[in-house]
């Protein structure tokens, strides 16, 4: 249980709209669920729980820096794992045999929705005693070994803010149902009290953000938040700010010397939502099986194109052909990303969610163990062009008409269906 975090006492008057969420996530998973304000809330929880200060966690040096920072939060230290170059899902037969054995957690991110392998995982995490996370922000209706992604790990976390569309909320699933009401005071004692503005700003947000976008005015827009100073990345990454963070460091485990990494992107992570929020949330939970379908349909269009891989790799095993998955994003793999990002937005099409360089690469070795495979990360990182399954047609127009070209099979890289 997190020490010395401790904020304001429970507060139960918003807990039967989070109850609403947490059956009908238990209802798709068979496990008890936690309602969060965040899939980083709830993983910073589960890290807590389960893994000593000081511990090392293997994870994804293709994922996002927030979560990163996450890890880091918690008073660990991540370990970047060796990835499959199609796709990012970890590799473990690259894994060291030597590695495995200093580790204290595995997690996963099932990028973009793509599972990594976690009957492999976690056969490995039960044979040395540790535990095994899901991050499954991305992944909500994707499958691995005749399960659902969050059905393998102790612990799992999920984001309301991706397939729902609310754009807000998390839950933290839980193998073990004896520990839901510990995680829970967790999670209590973590928050932070609900803020009339925020709700106010989280209700007035949608339709902000639709006449931003029936007027044409995104560039403007993102324009005068730069002038602002209200924008917290010039690039992919965000600042790694190495003199802070070594200071923030000294403070771990706790989230309040990390806020300024840990809140980037979604500043209300660790508040209290109200019903008003819960509602919409529950809403668009309502709706996920249709925005399932819709995703799945875009995902197996947008697999059929030259961009989903270089040919060579068509019959690999991890790229045997079946039911596709209902992918959050599909990482299309193209020779030059950001020519292929200009065509897009020639056609209002924003692309999102790039995670370059990887992390190790990014942070380097004073917080980070690299990984001792790092070119398929790299590969993958500098050539994924996440889009969004929805807009498929869309998307496939605008890189035809602009004669995007596929990326070509790196030398000696392939994927390991692993």
């Amino acid at each position: 249980m997190a020490i010395g975090e401790a904020g304001p006492g429970p507060v139960r008057d918003g807990s039967r709209p989070s109850r609403r969420l947490e059956e009908t996530m238990r209802a798709r998973l068979d496990r008890e669920c936690v309602y969060v304000p965040s899939c980083r809330f709830g993983l910073y929880a589960a890290l807590r729980h389960w893994c000593p200060p000081g511990g090392r966690v293997l994870m994804s040096p293709v994922n996002d820096d927030v979560i990163f920072f996450v890890v880091l939060a918690a008073g660990l230290r991540p370990v970047q794992a060796p990835l499959d170059p199609s796709d990012a899902s970890i590799d473990v037969d690259a894994v060291p045999d030597g590695l495995w054995g200093t580790l204290s957690a595995v997690l996963t991110t099932n990028l973009y929705g793509n599972p990594d392998p976690a009957p492999r995982l976690r056969a490995r995490c039960d044979a040395l005693g540790i535990p095994l996370f899901e991050d499954a922000a991305h992944a909500i209706g994707s499958e691995v070994g005749g399960r659902p992604v969050g059905a393998w790990g102790d612990a799992s976390v999920f984001s309301l803010s991706k397939h729902v569309g609310a754009k807000a909320g998390g839950i933290l699933a839980l193998a073990d149902p004896g520990l839901r009401e510990t995680l829970a005071r967790t999670c209590e004692d973590l928050l932070l009290p609900r803020r009339p503005t925020a709700e106010v700003a989280y209700a007035v947000r949608p339709y902000a953000e639709a006449a931003v976008r029936g007027l044409g005015l995104r560039r403007a827009a993102w324009a005068t938040l730069r002038a602002l100073g209200r924008t917290e990345r010039e690039e992919i990454r965000m600042p790694l700010r190495p003199d802070e963070l070594v200071r923030a460091g000294r403070s771990a485990p706790g989230l309040d010397a990390f806020d300024p990494w840990v809140r980037v992107d979604m500043h209300d992570y660790r508040l209290r939502g109200g019903r008003f929020r819960l509602g919409r949330i529950g809403r668009g939970l309502d709706r996920l099986d249709r925005v399932l379908a819709e995703s799945r349909a875009g995902t197996e269009l947008l697999l059929s194109t030259p961009w989903a891989g270089p040919a060579a790799w068509k019959a690999a095993p991890s790229r045997s052909p079946g039911r596709a998955q209902p992918l959050f994003r599909v990482p299309l793999l193209v020779a030059d990303r950001d020519a292929a990002v200009r065509a897009l937005a020639r056609r209002g099409i924003v692309v999102g969610y790039l995670y370059d360089p990887p992390l190790d690469d990014y942070a380097g070795a004073g917080v980070t163990d690299p990984s001792p495979a790092p070119e398929g990360a790299r590969w993958f990182a500098r050539h994924a062009l996440p889009v969004e399954p929805l807009r498929a047609r869309a998307v496939i127009a605008a890189l035809e008409e602009s004669g995007v070209r596929p990326a070509e099979a790196p030398e000696g890289l392939v994927p390991s269906g692993g």
